[in-house]
This record gives C-alpha cells, structure tokens and sequence, in this order.
C-alpha cells in the first residue's frame, strides 16, 4: 500500500535513504509523519506480513478500497473512493523486507503521500502492524493537511483500515497467498543475479 518537503515537515535525508556498511542504499523509516497507527492481531508475524502483501485482496475488506491493479513488479494502481466518487493513483514500492517492513510513495505528478508499514512479533505470538503516513498534497491541498481535521479525517481512516484488516485476517486465520521477494530502491532483488550477457557475437552452429 513513500518522500518530500511539506512546509514546515522534515523529512528523512536525502530522500529518505541511508546506505549500510554492506553497500547497499536502503531507505531510511519516516522520522516525520501525519499519521502513525498500530493494531495488533492475533496471528503470526509470516501470516499478517503474507496477507498484507496480496494488494488485491483490499477491496475484501476496505471501506474505501475499490480495487487494486499490479502495474508492474513493484507498481500498483488503487482505486478508492465513498459511492460514486472514484479516485485512481498509481503506488510503488520503495523497500521491501519479508516478515518486517514495507514503504511506499505515490507516483501522481505531484506526490501526494508516503508510507510505511512495519510487521514485530508480539510476546503473545501475534502482530503488532504500524502504519505511518506524510501526506504531501500540493497547492491549496498543502494548506489543508495542516487542519487537524483533515489529519484527524486520515488518522480515522487508516485506524479503520487497520482494524478492518484485523478482523479480516482472524477470520480466515491463514493467508490466502504470499509474495515473499525483496525489495531494494525499486527494484526487485533477485537470489540469483542473472550472468552477464556476452558480447561475443552468437554464431549459428550445426
């Protein structure tokens, strides 16, 4: 279901990233946010973390998720919306950390938000899930997420999602399908990098 500037809002830096004594560029959790929601639920860290990660399966339990659409290996499109109205924006996944952490940012022309979602065990045997979210609308919308009612209107929603997704989950009790890849700045990481190509021309043979 992750990056700037919000007048006034400090953001992680630069863009969100650190780079670790392996080398690689990973990002960096959200040190500013609008919004930070935890629910916890009662079953396994791999079985939350799995369920989350099937997108598509958001409009069986969103109140406000219409349908999700996989663009490409790490872009989804989400259409959300209350009755007729209807809002499509695409979402990509910036990092992604089986069994423990996911973030993400709009991909509008004007990135209108950030976030990240962090999966930890609990001493019962379940999952603590916290959303955190940096709202980055533009123009007269930039002012507007500076009203505590619209950053209350926004806490509600993801409080609500996260308990919808609660109930949903414990209902099942099991994950209906995984995705169990590594993300790392966009890109998928592979287990086994693909041999370089050769630049010997390719000779017909027999």
């Amino acid at each position: 279901m992750t990056h700037e500037d919000d007048g006034g809002q400090a953001v992680p830096n630069p863009r969100g990233m650190r780079s670790d004594g392996d080398g690689v560029t990973r990002r960096r959790p959200l040190r500013e946010r609008h919004v930070e929601e935890t629910v916890e639920v009662a079953v396994p860290v791999r079985t939350a973390y799995n369920q989350w990660t099937q997108f598509k399966t958001f409009p069986r339990f969103s109140t406000v998720v219409r349908d999700v659409e996989q663009i490409r290996p790490t872009v989804t499109a989400w259409t959300i919306g209350y009755g007729p109205l209807r809002h499509r924006f695409a979402v990509e996944i910036v990092e992604q950390d089986p069994d423990a952490y996911l973030a993400w940012r709009g991909l509008e022309q004007h990135p209108t938000h950030q976030g990240e979602v962090e999966f930890r065990p609990t001493e019962s045997g379940g999952t603590a899930i916290t959303v955190r979210m940096l709202l980055q609308p533009q123009g007269v919308a930039k002012v507007l997420t500076r009203s505590s009612r619209v950053v209350g209107l926004t806490v509600r929603l993801v409080r609500g999602e996260l308990v919808s997704f609660k109930h949903f989950i414990e209902g099942i009790g099991q994950e209906g399908g995984a995705w169990r890849g590594t993300i790392r700045n966009c890109r998928v990481q592979h287990d086994t990098p693909e041999p370089p190509r050769s630049r010997v021309a390719q000779w017909p043979v027999g």
